[in-house]
């Protein structure tokens, strides 16, 4: 899946990058020092480090009065969050740039711990339209995007052709085929990520968008939930696990646990990330070469998937805004880009690369990704995210455990997030 360009060719195209981005940031084109240049701190999650460090050396060379240090949080989102939440609120201004997971920004903003961004100053309209909307709150800019990611689904293809059948386009299609075929060859018939954390969150919410539904309206101050949408989407879940076509185990998987039985030959469909499509086509996958992805299925078409991906935001107490702002730009510049996508196995945010052909024959599911990608909405808006996003995953764990019924779950939801969103 990886592919290196090499170092004469990286280094030649950093520089020349580099360079641009100094003529053009407009805060020293004139080379005179200015206080609002120089070094730079990053944090980010531990999982991005390996493809980011070529990036900033490259970017270290170019600019040594400005050289960027990379903070390493945790792999994991919640203890990244943590992390950088702590130092947030100590007001040090440690960090002059943050990788942050999309579903942050609006916490982040309201918090005030990042600085709104000029909407000129950035290439937003050679992004995916949608992901935009993840790095805005309240109307302004407060993040850039730098990469994407959605929900895609997996299926046997090679099982669906023996009974003459195609990938589902609906939930209903989807449910008959994973309760038919998948028993005829001893398999299970669908799983996403079911273990309460993110993961659930994000799978619940794209069975409400996929039935038209939504979950919090007006930035966080309305909630959607309580709707016939909402009871379809999860309503499905819950029969799901009911009627034995989604696997009880199913309820303990995150992304892990569900790409290993695919790619294992355990499930017929599964709802995962593109980051899964490399471990299926590997060598030591069952399935390698029987598989094919498409964008998940909605209730009447073409479902809706969750945004999923960071946005680059800066640090509210930087000292250093304008070398913050040229190294987003160097980020989320086409070279880049690509090489996030060739180097790191990343969805890139720039709109061109889904329809490179190279890229494409490297990595077959862009055309499907893009799809999924167009079609996609953010995780709910709420500077109180963490709450909202916990209480989801124990009500619909709740459902999906058969301990409460999909109309209780919706009315209960729907009241838990009324006190998240109103308090007092």
């Amino acid at each position: 899946m990886r592919w290196t360009r090499t170092a004469g060719r990286a280094l030649l195209a950093a520089t020349v990058l580099l360079s641009g981005c100094a003529s053009t940031g407009g805060d020293a084109a004139d080379g005179r020092s200015d206080s609002r240049r120089g070094p730079l701190t990053f944090a980010t999650a531990g999982d991005l480090t390996s493809y980011l460090r070529p990036l900033l050396a490259d970017w270290n060379r170019a600019r040594p009065q400005e050289r960027v240090t990379l903070v390493e949080l945790p792999d994991s989102a919640d203890e990244s969050r943590a992390q950088m939440i702590t130092e947030l609120r100590s007001q040090a201004g440690r960090y002059d740039l943050l990788n942050i997971d999309v579903a942050w920004t609006s916490e982040f903003a309201a918090a005030g711990w990042i600085a709104p961004l000029e909407r000129d100053r950035f290439p937003l309209k050679s992004f995916l339209p949608p992901v935009v909307g993840t790095a805005t709150y309240a109307g302004k800019l407060y993040a850039v995007p730098y990469v994407t990611n959605a929900g895609m689904l997996y299926y046997r293809k090679d099982l669906l052709e023996l009974e003459g059948e195609r990938p589902p386009h609906t939930w209903a299609e989807l449910e008959r085929q994973a309760r038919t075929i998948a028993p005829k060859h001893g398999l299970d018939g669908y799983a996403g990520q079911f273990l309460p954390y993110e993961g659930l969150t994000v799978n619940a919410a794209e069975m409400v968008y996929s039935a038209g539904g939504s979950i919090l309206g007006e930035e966080g101050e309305q909630v959607t939930v309580d709707s016939d949408a909402a009871r379809t989407g999860i309503g499905l879940l819950t029969r799901g696990v009911r009627d034995g076509w989604i696997p009880r185990k199913a309820l303990t998987y995150k992304e892990e646990e569900s790409r290993r039985a695919f790619q294992g030959g355990r499930l017929l469909f599964l709802r995962n990330w593109p980051y899964a499509f490399a471990g299926a086509a590997g060598k030591d996958s069952k399935v390698a070469g029987k598989f094919g992805v498409v964008p998940l299925p909605g209730n009447g078409g073409s479902g809706t998937s969750v945004l999923g991906g960071s946005n680059l935001a800066v640090g509210a107490r930087t000292a250093h805004p304008a070398s913050a702002k040229d190294l987003i730009t160097y980020l989320t510049s086409e070279p880049v880009q690509r090489r996030v996508l060739t180097e790191g196995a990343l969805p890139p945010v720039r709109a061109s690369l889904y329809r490179d052909a190279e890229l494409v024959r490297r990595f077959p599911y862009l055309p499907a990704l893009r799809s999924s990608v167009l079609t996609a909405a953010p995780r709910p808006k709420s500077p109180r995210y963490d709450q909202v996003s916990l209480t989801v995953q124990a009500v619909v764990q709740d459902a999906m455990a058969q301990r409460q019924g999909a109309e209780m779950a919706i009315r209960r939801l729907a009241a838990e997030l009324s006190a998240i969103t109103h308090p007092g």
